[in-house]
């Protein structure tokens, strides 16, 4: 080979390579650190770290004993995706952090309660009584929307500012007399004789959690992003068909039997792929429909400031096509 050709052929490789470099992933980088708190709705992204999908090396998994902590966190940069409610994103948003919603772990369907002593027969008998709530995190939304359904308002009751954690044990020594929460809390408390006296059955499509990430990680790293959502539905997978052997896993960390963890998923509607990408997308029946309503509830709740603009906040490009979820 003369020395033009082999100069000739040298170049082309070296250009053959620079194209495939650039169809690349991103650059492996630092373990992505994933923030929830205690909650039955965010444990297949624990399954799936159980099950192997995910490791150390890619996710560091950290779970906060309230939302307001894992919230805390999310802002002060400690953790890169957070698990959240919808109405909670929100507030991010409106205090200026640019969020997209990358993905929607489920919808509660009964699994947000305020819970009562037996003495009570239902939300309108805890007028002037104390109760427990997180102020800055969904259950002070919770709370806001079971005192309008029932004639009430917050002047009505006397509100004790505490975290979901705190609540279980104020409850338990009579300092409070009713609690926004949910499980593993709720189910614990209906152990020492607490009843329902609102869920969110009553507040259908309201009680949305998500998980959010910054944009700018989100441009920086799409594909560590993505294996994240990937592996979560593998988990979700894992969940629908061996329900029990996964209800026993997950009960261990929730200190819940097994049959207790099934049983607070009856109150939960995990959204499939297809539905994510439903609801994430630009479509008719997407998710900034009843993001909106949920906009102007909170804002004649005062609990957003202002209204504001959902048209940015949903990002589908981080889910996995249907047979990468299943590989």
């Amino acid at each position: 080979m003369s020395p033009i050709s082999r100069f000739l052929l040298t170049t082309m490789m070296a250009l053959t390579g620079l194209v495939v470099l650039s169809g690349c992933d991103e650059e492996p980088g630092p373990a992505l650190r994933v923030g929830s708190n205690v909650w039955p709705g965010y444990e297949p992204a624990y399954l799936a770290r159980d099950l192997g999908f995910i490791d150390d090396r890619t996710f560091l998994l950290r779970q906060f004993p309230s939302a307001t902590e894992s919230i805390r966190a999310f802002r002060n940069g400690v953790v890169d995706i957070v698990a959240l409610t919808l109405d909670e994103a929100l507030l991010l948003v409106q205090n200026g952090h640019d969020i997209r919603v990358i993905l929607v772990a489920d919808i509660s369907e009964g699994a947000d309660v305020v819970m009562g002593h037996q003495r009570f027969n239902g939300m309108a008998d805890l007028r002037g009584q104390r109760i427990g709530v997180e102020s800055s995190a969904l259950g002070a939304y919770v709370l806001t929307r079971a005192l309008q359904k029932n004639g009430l308002n917050l002047a009505d009751i006397q509100p004790v500012y505490l975290t979901v954690d705190e609540s279980e044990q104020a409850f338990l020594d009579g300092r409070i007399d009713a609690v926004v929460t949910f499980d593993p809390f709720r189910t614990r408390l209906m152990r020492q004789g607490a009843i329902e006296l609102f869920t969110s059955k009553e507040i259908p499509g309201e009680v949305v959690d998500v998980f959010v990430v910054r944009n700018d990680l989100l441009k920086a790293r799409p594909g560590a992003v993505g294996a994240f959502t990937t592996a979560w539905f593998r988990a979700l997978e894992y969940l629908n068909k061996h329900p029990d052997q996964a209800a026993e896993r997950i009960g261990d960390r929730l200190r819940l039997s097994a049959a207790e963890v099934l049983g607070s998923f009856e109150g939960l509607s995990f959204p499939g792929l297809a539905d994510n990408h439903r609801l994430l997308s630009a479509e008719e029946n997407s998710l900034a429909g009843p993001a909106d309503i949920l906009v102007n509830i909170m804002t004649e709740a005062k609990l957003l400031t202002s209204r504001l603009s959902v048209s940015t906040l949903f990002e589908a490009s981080a889910l996995p096509a249907e047979e990468e979820a299943k590989q």
